[in-house]
């Protein structure tokens, strides 16, 4: 079959699991699972499709008319490589769910398997999308899909308001995109194909429209200063469903800058050099309010901002190479970009997905409450630990590899005849190391006391189940793919070669590759990497180094003494170091940047000191609540409106002319 027909078979499994969701509901165990194994059926149809798009020339259809719109699906090598992420990634995140909602109670009522079948059908039709009215109503769908997600269980005031905060921001991201999209549309004499705009001349128009979309695909993935709503949007979200808002529908967003990318003219350089440095400033932000989060929710939704700062750091710099025609710079800025797009895709769904499980079982995500989890989720702790990993940038896994080009690419500064293209990547550069580090805090916070230590108060519990055979399966993917692709980089990069010739030509990508195992950054002789050696070695290192230290200490006198205790003789600790006080250091160290607060907390021994307690963000703090209070004074005074006076009603009929006016000359 075809990949079209293999998506359509997709799309009818989709539909069929929403109608079930919504007749029969989750009161029973068949209406519970029922839609998330159609779910699993047709993310593996969606798979094959873009197996079959990758392999197979670029096709264009007309599927129909819509309101007398020419309805197009374009199926190219671009398409494919984003079908075959999404349904691998659709495979792993519905099998998680099919065994999560088997417990009575986990999901009630009607909406949650509509809203995830709805997700995974509207992230597939914005990827195949040929026109821009079926593109920007699938990207409707989208956020549709997420507010149902997020809103289907309020169940407190953070739940309720992370609903909010992703349908307000999913509408911003969809104004600015139409916004974009009709400038086009205007400049192309009303042509809606999208690929009629890649014959549009430079113009301020469509530097207009460049950066309309970079705000509109920006806002959908977390760009600051768009990022507030992800942590309470992803926590308000049952369970593995997170994994399908961070690893499914962040992906359309990177689609879409890629696809644009290869579709219209170069953008200005100004725009390019505000996506570098805001992308640094992202990662940077997201993963210092990670390193002190309490939830594990909003810790992991802080990595996602982490991640996608990473990937729009490697966008600009592809954007920066295609603006001052350096081909082999946007082709390794691109191909960083989507290597750490796939390591975030893979290692976010995991971390979510299994967690999802342990915070079901133990009713909460308090990280000081998860203290060893490997006792009672023996299969979920390790996926977890195995996609921190990746999250925090170390071998072997694939987000070193990813992290590695990001950092490579940007090292190409050098090559550039420009001096504001050569700060503002250096100045990236800076940021990107700093977030390196400090991810590799976070998640050593997260593995070393939530996954591998111990009990509160010694205590044991009993172990649960984990995840079933087809939920564990699911896991079990994730967990294998965030080591295997690191070890397969190099096969990794000639699929994503083929991906992105829309965009760049395969060989200028595939000159990453310098020999079958080893990479480079596109420029031959710079640096190499061998991530399939690493590993070989890193294993074997591991085990030779400890079995010296064994053979050494069966000679050597040993003092034992309790893991993760202070030092502090003044201090007394009955349970080690908690997740809070670990991070404490963090919140000293940044306290101007987290806005942390000093309070006197009492001692078992009782004596005080001065802790850092709460943080604050600034983006929330300093943009969007004076822009609120400001906009309940504009309200305020509009009201005066109301008063009935025609004087008033014939002044803002005559403004309302005058700006409807300018904004058509400024147009034309």
């Amino acid at each position: 079959m075809s990949a079209p027909t293999l998506l359509l078979v997709a799309l009818c499994c989709w539909t069929a699991g929403a109608v079930i969701d919504l007749v029969v509901g989750a009161g029973r165990l068949a209406g519970r699972v029922t839609p998330y194994l159609l779910a699993t059926v047709g993310a593996a149809f969606e798979l094959a499709a873009g197996v079959q798009a990758v392999a197979s020339p670029p096709r264009t259809l007309v599927v129909g008319d819509v309101l007398a719109v020419p309805t197009l699906v374009r199926v190219d090598g671009l398409a494919g490589a984003f079908l075959v992420l999404l349904g691998a990634l659709g495979v792993c995140v519905s099998a998680a769910m099919t065994s999560w909602v088997v417990p009575e109670g986990r999901v009630r009522g009607h909406g949650t398997g509509a809203g995830f079948t709805l997700l995974l059908g509207a992230v597939a039709v914005v990827v195949v999308a040929g026109d821009a009215f079926t593109f920007l109503f699938a990207w409707e769908s989208v956020t549709v899909a997420l507010f149902a997600l997020s809103g289907v269980r309020r169940r407190g005031r953070d739940t309720v308001r992370g609903s909010w905060a992703v349908g307000v921001f999913g509408k911003a991201s969809g104004a600015a995109l139409l916004l974009g999209i009709f400038l086009l549309v205007g400049r192309a004499h009303g042509q809606l194909a999208l690929s009629a705009f890649a014959h549009l001349a430079p113009s301020g128009t469509l530097d207009a429209a460049w950066l309309l979309l970079v705000l509109g695909f920006g806002a959908k993935v977390g760009l600051v200063p768009f990022e507030v709503w992800l942590p309470p949007g992803y926590r308000a979200a049952p369970g593995p469903a997170r994994a399908a808002m961070a690893g499914l529908a962040a992906n359309i967003g990177y689609y879409g800058l890629w696809r644009f990318l290869g579709l219209l003219r170069p953008p200005p350089l100004w725009l390019d050099l505000t996506v570098l440095l805001a992308g640094g400033l992202t990662g940077l932000l997201g993963i210092t309010f990670a390193a002190v989060e309490r939830r594990l929710a909003r810790l992991v939704a802080g990595s996602s901002v982490e991640n996608a700062g990473l990937i729009l750091v490697g966008y600009g710099t592809a954007m920066v190479g295609r603006t001052v025609g350096a081909t082999p710079l946007e082709a390794l800025g691109l191909l960083a970009a989507s290597l750490q797009l796939v390591a975030h895709a893979v290692a976010k769904s995991g971390v979510f997905a299994a967690s999802a499980f342990v915070e079901s079982d133990a009713g909460t995500d308090d990280l000081d409450e998860l203290r060893g989890v490997r006792r009672d989720h023996p299969f979920s702790a390790a996926v977890v630990a195995v996609c921190s990993l990746s999250l925090a940038g170390l071998p072997p896994t694939v987000g070193f590899v990813s992290e590695w080009f990001v950092l490579e690419s940007l090292m190409q500064e050098f090559r550039l005849h420009r001096l504001d293209a050569q700060l503002a990547m250096a100045t990236t550069g800076a940021l990107v190391a700093l977030t390196a580090g400090l991810a590799a805090f976070t998640f050593a916070r997260l593995v070393g006391l939530s996954v591998l230590g111990g009990v509160a108060g010694g205590r044991a519990r009993p172990r649960r189940s984990d995840g079933g055979i087809v939920g564990g399966g699911g896991l079990l993917l994730l967990g294998g793919s965030s080591l295997g692709l690191g070890a397969a980089a190099p096969w990794l990069i000639r699929g994503i070669a083929l991906g992105l010739v829309p965009v760049v030509p395969a060989g200028l990508v595939k000159g990453a590759l310098r020999s079958p195992a080893v990479l480079q950054p596109v420029y031959a002789g710079f640096s190499i990497l061998s991530p399939s050696w690493l590993f070989v070695v890193l294993p074997l290192g591991t085990v030779v180094v400890g079995g010296l230290t064994w053979a050494a200490s069966r000679s050597c006198r040993i003092r034992r003494v309790p893991p993760w205790r202070s030092a502090g003789d003044r201090i007394v600790l009955t349970e080690g170091y908690s997740s809070f006080g670990y991070a404490q250091a963090v919140r000293h160290v940044l306290a101007n940047v987290l806005g942390a607060r000093r309070e006197r907390v009492r001692l078992p021994n009782g004596r005080e000191v001065p802790v850092r307690t709460s943080v604050r963000e600034p983006v929330q703090t300093y943009l969007y609540r004076p822009a609120r209070l400001l906009a309940r004074h504009a309200v305020a005074g509009a009201k005066a409106l109301q008063s009935g006076r025609l004087d008033l009603y014939v002044l803002f009929l005559f403004g309302a002319l005058v700006a409807v006016l300018l904004v058509a000359v400024a147009v034309h």
